[in-house]
């Protein structure tokens, strides 16, 4: 082949090489252009539906938590209530049983007055017209002015009782001492002789004409409480007639003029034998400061806090802070007034207190320093009661509100938002680049490629002209070993060969394709990979993990307790567990807990929190009895798995330490006892109750049992997340293994026992997978 045939290769536009790369380049690029397009488009689309999912869970979980939260603090403020009713009603029964009685009465008030421990003569005070004992007496008995007679001495009908009410001092001192902190406890007459009786003893005469100017002139039932005693009587005609059915009437809240604080009052009439008039009436006072300090002692987030308000939004309880941002205060320094109503947040003044609220959750918009806040609001209505207000007797429902910022309660969300959206990013960038470096791979091979293909047409083209030309002699060389080669090799097959090129070259386009659906479906899967971590890192370790660890105990707690020492170990089997643990401390009393929810996951999760909330609000009212804490446990856990309609239910038992003295109740997993010398007792708690959350009522099968715990004894609770835990062969670590290692340590502090037993379950474990939560407490007596 001569030079004068040889053409240099062209790359114009209408070359064979320019069309070969715009075709199979161009076919390249809408190929990855779609693909990758399907696949950023895809990646959005998880994180949205990530970003959902989180947020309707985390929303649920938030609302739950607030619900539960709010419904506890008012079965607190029930509580609370429903013990002074007691109180006073056992007080209005032992009065009653004695009015029922006449002959008793009369005679165990005159050997009453004839014992100067309980009564002291009455003396006269002339400047002010009344009488009234001497201190010393362990109530003050005082008889008005216009009670006596001309002369100002005292008239039979009223001597009598004077002298049937000496009874009084032998019930009221025992009701004002036990049971609720009360200010005082009283007797008042009939309206025909409303002596005042009061325990403990104060000059209840001189402080009356104090602060009560013109008292001394009237009725005390028309002077202080007009309408009352008329309500009352109107109940002995018509039943029906009381707003709630109890006897028991509560005072509006108001300034006390003898201490100068909030107190509530609760006044129970004692009826004639005959059931046909009013023969007395019983009553104490309880300062507002106990339902406030149940009130202000909630704590949600940085500033949320709750509220105690009345159906006509005057507010009881409330924190200085809550004050602020409910935009309310008192308008009276003598008339406690601070209404909701009167607030300067038209959504707060709106909120619907006057109906029966269930916690249902209310957003609403409340302006801080300028600035719109979105807030959430929970409302909780109490029990209903009989209350008095300078009028008619009227049904009274107050209500229970949690406020907490949005942006505060849902932190968590936004944060988990974020975190998603800073991973979609990454994602969305990768795979950007990865699209710009394969396009530019494929065009580079593309581009290799048609020159080598290229360079043999061009030899077979100036071969070809030369065959036009008569030269059959010509012969071409191509060094490659492909088509291109045998078209060399066989001139006369030249449109064969050409057009099996064509079909070659088809052939590596579909390859390639195939190559790139590969590659997508990869993708698809690594995105569908992606989401579902996404969805269960999010939903359930950033908040149900968080959540659960809130909750237990801190070590500050623990090392507080002076006569045994405690150390705890909680590992869950996945990011949420079902095991519960707690220790909780009342004076000298120090209560502990262990339990095992049934399953682990965000349920289990939310119902070991009901567990501890509900068990730390028993704890607080003073609730001691283990029979009955337990018992009132599981009614409101009941309660709550019935609401939430969930198969959960827990194993869950408490041991009671207080002076030495472990009472141990409910029913888990054996308690193992070290004793110093190294002896091990096993006790089983099968006998002593019942699953909670199975049944409504388990107290028939509460039982107790005292646990000897002396100086240098070791107790050890577990979950079975400890005895069934399996090493490679699948033998179980057992109860005998776990006591062995407890005996092995147990001169170490509580800590170094604790470490020691969880080194030697580990070491059991070794590589093999742990299948269920792990739980230890350990309680050494110092």
């Amino acid at each position: 082949m001569s030079g004068s045939d040889v053409r240099k290769p062209r790359l114009g536009l209408h070359s064979f090489r320019a069309k070969f790369l715009l075709v199979v380049g161009g076919a390249v690029l809408f190929d990855l252009l779609i693909g990758g397009g399907i696949a950023l488009w895809n990646v959005n689309r998880l994180s949205s539906d990530a970003t959902r999912q989180v947020g309707l869970g985390l929303t649920k979980a938030t609302g739950e938590y607030l619900q539960n939260y709010v419904g506890t603090t008012a079965e607190r403020t029930d509580l609370l209530i429903d013990r002074v009713h007691t109180e006073v009603k056992t007080l209005a029964g032992s009065m009653q049983t004695l009015i029922d009685h006449p002959n008793i009465q009369a005679a165990l008030g005159e050997a009453a007055t004839q014992d100067p421990s309980f009564s002291t003569p009455l003396a006269y005070n002339a400047a002010s017209n009344w009488w009234q004992n001497q201190p010393g007496e362990v109530s003050a008995v005082t008889v008005w002015g216009y009670l006596l007679n001309a002369g100002g001495g005292l008239p039979p009908d009223v001597a009598a009782e004077v002298r049937d009410s000496t009874a009084f001092n032998i019930f009221g001192p025992s009701i004002q001492g036990t049971g609720t902190r009360k200010l005082q406890v009283y007797y008042i007459g009939p309206k025909s002789a409303p002596i005042l009786r009061s325990t403990p003893y104060t000059n209840q005469g001189v402080t009356f004409d104090r602060v009560y100017p013109g008292h001394n002139n009237q009725n005390w039932w028309d002077f202080f409480f007009p309408d009352l005693y008329e309500g009352w009587q109107s109940w002995i005609k018509n039943p029906s007639a009381k707003p709630v059915d109890d006897e028991i009437t509560t005072l509006s809240p108001y300034m006390d003029g003898v201490t100068g604080k909030l107190i509530v009052s609760f006044f129970h009439p004692v009826w004639t034998k005959d059931r046909e008039d009013i023969a007395g009436v019983v009553g104490a006072d309880l300062t507002l400061d106990q339902m406030a300090n149940i009130v202000e002692s909630v704590k949600i987030a940085d500033t949320g806090f709750a509220f105690l308000a009345m159906s006509n939004g005057n507010v009881l309880a409330v924190t200085p802070e809550g004050e602020k941002t409910l935009g309310i205060s008192n308008s009276s320094p003598s008339v406690f007034d601070r209404s909701l109503r009167k607030s300067s947040q038209p959504a707060i003044a709106s909120l619907p207190l006057n109906q029966n609220n269930d916690g249902v959750i209310q957003h609403i918009v409340l302006d801080q320093r300028g600035e719109s806040v979105r807030h959430i609001v929970v409302l909780k209505s109490l029990e209903p009661t009989n209350m008095w207000s300078s009028g008619p007797i009227r049904r009274e429902t107050m209500s229970i509100g949690i406020v907490v910022p949005e942006r505060e309660i849902y932190a968590t969300l936004f944060a988990a938002q974020e975190s998603i959206s800073r991973a979609t990013n990454r994602i969305l960038i990768s795979q950007i680049i990865a699209i710009i470096v394969s396009l530019l791979i494929v065009f580079a091979a593309v581009f290799g490629i048609s020159k080598r293909i290229t360079a043999g047409l061009i030899a077979l083209a100036g071969a070809a002209r030369r065959l036009q030309a008569k030269d059959y002699s010509v012969r071409v060389s191509i060094p490659t070993r492909d088509e291109v080669g045998e078209v060399g090799v066989a001139f006369n097959r030249m449109a064969e060969e050409i057009s099996f090129h064509t079909e070659n070259l088809e052939h590596l386009v579909d390859e390639r394709t195939k190559e790139l659906e590969g590659a997508n479906q990869e993708i698809s899967a690594l995105n569908s990979k992606l989401r579902d971590e996404n969805l269960r890192l999010g939903a359930e370790l950033a908040v149900a993990k968080q959540i659960q660890m809130m909750v237990l105990p801190r070590a500050n707690e623990l090392e507080a307790i002076p006569e045994v020492e405690i150390a705890a170990y909680m590992r869950p089997a996945d990011e949420v567990g079902g095991d519960y643990y707690d220790v909780l401390q009342e004076g000298s009393r120090v209560k502990i807990g262990i339990g095992d929810v049934t399953g682990h996951g965000l349920e289990s999760g939310v119902l070991m929190l009901m567990v501890q909330s509900v068990a730390r609000a028993l704890q607080e009212t003073g609730e001691h009895n283990p029979r009955q804490f337990l018992d009132r446990l599981n009614r409101a856990i009941y309660k709550n798995i019935e609401r939430t309609n969930t198969d959960k239910h827990l194993s869950l038992a408490f041991l009671d330490f207080e002076n030495g003295r472990v009472t141990l109740s409910g029913q888990h997993e054996e308690v193992l006892v070290i004793r110093e010398n190294g002896e091990i007792e096993r006790i089983d708690t099968i006998d002593l109750g019942l699953p909670i959350g199975l049944e409504r009522d388990i107290a028939p099968f509460i039982a107790t049992r005292d646990i000897a715990f002396n100086s240098g004894d070791v107790i050890v609770l577990h979950t079975d997340g400890v005895t069934e835990a399996e090493d490679q062969e699948g033998k179980l670590f057992g109860l005998v293994r776990l006591g062995n290692s407890a005996r092995h340590h147990h001169r170490g502090s509580a800590e170094e026992i604790k470490t020691g037993i969880i080194e030697d379950l580990m070491a059991h474990i070794g590589t093999q997978k742990i299948h269920d939560d792990i739980t230890l407490v350990i309680m050494r007596h110092r």
